[in-house]
């Protein structure tokens, strides 16, 4: 089974993804959070370096384009090939309300025949693979047999599906019957992402799609770094592990030249997805949220997971795959 994190922006950055392979390991590749390139296929200088192969050395890196017009696509394709990359994956799931309207990510699914348009030109021209990361559809999952007629004329070099609508955000029940369409049809190799957040949710979906080969696995793996680990029988999380974590993240944040500030901040939005690890420490978490600097944020970290109440069993909050709406 290949494991591979997805990507999520304002965390999964290449210090992010070094560390969490350093410390970790167990994905098999790691996907770069979006670049939304400008009309002539131009990113920020800043966006740009996360996917700079120095940046990422020792990792199975697949950079992501947010984009819906063929042309800035393929220039940033280019630029990528020449940096060495053989592969993209264009994201058509983004849910986000700023990215929708402007037919991107998720967008792009309300309108296949605009999807296919897209597609057509960019496998005509493409310089390396092209993967696709979508959902189910824009408002409905029902959607996607249509969208999945599209995928099937291209030879994606992989179809990973969010088992959700844009609707449906984080919060709805992943639809395994909608996504059983994708497993019985698709040309492409396929891949499950959607509410793996534990290990439960992992052996479920394998006993769902026996012959599936790959999963991929964002807040889960965000919310418990050694769950890749977990699921390939390896340890549970440790706490001085996940003291190491957040020293070494935000000593290569640092060194890296991020300001204390946006590093400040950066970890607290990390330290969202482990809450959960610490139930009854609602007073320290508290403190966590309070620092206004990171002299007062290690000192109220230090507090928390010396509290004695972590428990690496717990799981980010969530509906579990295969659960009705009418039981979840």
């Amino acid at each position: 089974m290949e494991l591979s994190f997805a990507p999520m922006e304002g965390v999964t950055s290449c210090i992010y993804r070094q560390v969490h392979k350093e410390l970790f390991g167990g994905a098999d590749r790691y996907y770069a959070p979006f670049l939304a390139p400008d009309g002539q296929g131009k990113v920020k200088l800043s966006a740009l370096r996360d996917v700079l192969p120095e940046n990422n050395e020792g990792l199975l890196l697949v950079p992501q384009i947010l984009c819906s017009a063929p042309g800035p696509f393929l220039a940033l394709a280019d630029e990528l090939a020449a940096m060495g990359y053989d592969e993209v994956n264009l994201n058509a799931g983004c849910p986000s309300g700023t990215v929708v309207p402007k037919h991107k990510g998720a967008g792009m699914l309300g309108d296949p025949a605009a999807l296919d348009a897209f597609l057509n030109e960019v496998f005509s021209r493409c310089p390396i693979r092209v993967s696709v990361k979508s959902r189910l559809g824009l408002e409905r999952t029902d959607e996607f047999a249509a969208i999945l007629e599209v995928y099937k004329r291209y030879p994606l070099a992989e179809l990973i599906v969010h088992a959700r609508d844009r609707r449906g955000l984080y919060q709805s029940v992943p639809d395994l019957h909608a996504f059983r369409l994708a497993y019985e049809g698709s040309r492409a190799p396929l891949v499950y992402n959607g509410n793996i957040l534990c290990p439960a949710a992992y052996n479920h979906i394998m006993s769902t799609f026996p012959n599936l080969e790959a999963i991929c696995i964002g807040r889960g793996a965000a919310a418990n770094p050694a769950l890749f680990r977990v699921l390939r029988g390896g340890e549970k999380l440790r706490i001085e592990e996940l003291r190491s974590f957040f020293r070494l993240l935000i000593e290569r944040m640092l060194a890296y030249g991020i300001s204390e500030h946006f590093t400040l901040g950066r970890m607290k939005e990390m330290l969202y997805y482990v809450n959960h690890m610490f139930p009854g420490a609602k007073r320290e978490l508290k403190q966590l949220q309070k620092a206004s600097d990171l002299k007062e944020f290690d000192a109220a970290l230090a507090l928390l997971l010396d509290s004695g109440r972590f428990d690496p069993d717990a799981s980010f909050p969530g509906t579990l795959p295969g659960l009705t709406e009418e039981n979840a």
